[in-house]
């Protein structure tokens, strides 16, 4: 069927284009539903008048729902989604990026959303929900799943449901402390999130993400905070995000000295602290309560999801010396830079 489809794209190629779109517009909806038109317009970069034809098509197809509150998608569109799935990812190559990449980066899995979460909000929403869709994988009963802060660890959050905690009593804590964020990107509120969705447990560490090696050692005599941290370092999964050095320097108010430290060693890439230069070594760390990149090396299972061609650099960097059993979720506009392909 794949191979048919490829020899018709080549007699009629507008034909894949517009099988393309049609598939983009009807998995935003899925993702972002009820969602108006213009709103879902302006995250697809497209027009309204453009938008709506589309959707008329959808609807007269019986793949959407029209109505005051947005557009929904039906049981019919949910099941021809799942069987596009695939057939796009071959079709459009990125079957063949994704192994690519896992090579280029020697992990143990790479995952790709189409699309670059630079440009669209969309792809961010993407990236949150092939995440949660990975961690689906990897849960089992009784887990400790630990998780960084972050807008794709929020994102990721979001897309958690009742079902993929059904039965199996998980408990989420922040992999490290993290007071100093936006609010809706902290760890804590995060591990909540991911709670509340999967009607599982969380625990909270109120630490500052910053602290020095004498106000850390009192933290730790504190019974309440070592309890949390115990089980931080007992966590069977951990799911995290990955910076830009810069960009993560600048939202923890980093002093002076080390803001001028970090540029000077040509750092790109931030993840548990760590800032890495190109090469993957360290040439900074953060004093921090919580996970090293040293207590990954003995979970079950360690997912990183970063996107944008913005991140291609630090996610090289942080690969050079991450465990290699990780699996990454990125999108296309992060793994073709990293891969030197042009988008």
């Amino acid at each position: 069927m794949h191979n048919l489809l490829k020899l018709q794209s080549k007699l009629v190629p507008e034909m894949l284009s517009v099988m393309q779109n049609r598939y983009q517009i009807l998995r935003s909806i899925s993702l972002t539903e009820p969602v108006g038109r213009r709103t879902l317009a302006q995250m697809l970069g497209t027009t309204e008048r453009i938008l709506r034809s589309e959707a008329e098509f959808l609807k007269s197809a019986q793949l959407i729902q029209i109505n005051t509150t947005g557009m929904t998608i039906t049981a019919k569109g949910k099941k021809l989604l799942l069987g596009l799935d695939d057939m796009i990812r071959e079709l459009t190559g990125i079957s063949q990026v994704e192994q690519d990449l896992k090579n280029k980066l020697g992990i143990k899995e790479a995952v790709i959303v189409p699309g670059d979460s630079d440009d669209s909000l969309i792809v961010k929403e993407e990236l949150g929900k092939a995440c949660a869709e990975v961690l689906n994988r990897c849960l089992k009963n009784a887990q400790i799943i630990a998780v960084t802060g972050g807008t794709t660890m929020a994102c990721t959050a979001e897309m958690l449901t009742a079902e993929m905690g059904q039965g199996k009593q998980l408990l989420f804590v922040p992999a490290r402390g993290g007071l100093g964020e936006e609010l809706k990107n902290q760890a804590n509120v995060i591990c909540a999130t991911m709670a509340e969705k999967t009607n599982g447990q969380h625990r909270v560490l109120y630490v500052p993400d910053q602290v020095s090696q004498e106000v850390q050692e009192s933290l730790l005599k504190e019974p309440a905070i070592m309890e949390v941290v115990t089980k931080i370092k007992s966590a069977d999964i951990v799911v995290h995000g990955i910076g830009d050095a810069i960009t993560m320097a600048k939202r923890r108010g980093t002093s002076q000295n080390a803001m001028k430290k970090i540029i000077g060693e040509n750092a790109v890439g931030e993840a548990f602290g760590y800032y890495f230069n190109e090469k993957g070594e360290i040439v900074h760390k953060v004093p921090t309560i919580g996970l090293r990149i040293s207590d990954l090396y003995d979970k079950s299972h360690v997912i990183a999801a970063a996107g944008g061609k913005s991140k291609a650099k630090a996610i090289e960097s942080y690969f050079k010396s991450a465990p290699k059993s990780t699996i990454l979720i990125t999108d296309e506009g992060a793994a073709k830079s990293i891969l030197k392909e042009v988008s």
